[in-house]
């Protein structure tokens, strides 16, 4: 056994590129089931299988992680909506949609984790972390998107531009929030194919009730 002395520093946890993403995915899925405050690093780095130190070193603190891994859930609708900013067409606009649906199709519970935060006190440090970064990226829809959208001659005339987008995210928020023992009465059976179909059937809605019909109807 060699009796030379570790030439790490101490207190450095070993690297592991793979780290981060696990403490991600498995914040996630525990912050998406259990209350804030019950959700320990500890039992954060557990369930990841790695060492706690990792929580300090990527992200600080548990606070730090939160943000981290809602900006990270939510980053393939950002640059989504960034590119909407671009070129604003219904086209982008579809894709929005249809990339909410995949991300969240992968992380179901993640929708509700943001409607139970929002309903905290507003002096609660995680719904104002909710706030910052929700404003941050949905912000845009209404004034750079849905507005642009009407003045183009996309959007009905007779549709407010600001309903509009309350519209959109009804449409693409409500399936992932609403009790599934609601959506069972009505005969649905929450599963993957589900969210593919309704995906469909919501940009029928969005063309026959937003936007304006490209040619006559059949």
């Amino acid at each position: 056994m060699s009796n030379e002395p570790d030439k790490r520093s101490s207190g450095r946890p070993n690297i592991d590129i793979n780290a981060r993403q696990l403490l991600i995915v498995h914040a996630r899925e525990l912050f998406s089931v259990m209350a804030y405050d019950k959700v320990s690093t500890r039992m954060i780095a557990q369930k990841s299988g790695v060492n706690v130190a990792m929580i300090r070193y990527y992200f600080n603190s548990k606070e730090g992680l939160f943000e981290a891994m809602v900006r990270e859930t939510l980053a393939p609708i950002q640059i989504l909506i960034q590119q909407l900013l671009v070129e604003k067409s219904t086209t982008n606009l579809f894709d929005l949609m249809r990339t909410y649906y995949r991300v969240m199709t992968l992380n179901p519970a993640f929708p509700r984790l943001i409607f139970q935060l929002m309903y905290l006190p507003n002096t609660n440090n995680q719904r104002k972390a909710m706030e910052k970064i929700f404003t941050e990226i949905t912000q845009p829809l209404q004034h750079q998107i849905f507005e642009p959208l009407a003045q183009q001659g996309v959007i009905r005339s007779d549709l407010d531009p600001c309903l509009c987008k309350i519209s959109f995210m009804s449409l693409m928020v409500f399936p992932f929030i609403a009790p599934p023992s609601i959506l069972s009465i009505q005969g649905v059976e929450v599963n993957e194919d589900f969210f593919v179909r309704l995906l469909e059937h919501n940009l029928k809605v969005i063309t026959g009730g937003l936007v304006l019909p490209t040619k006559e109807p059949l």
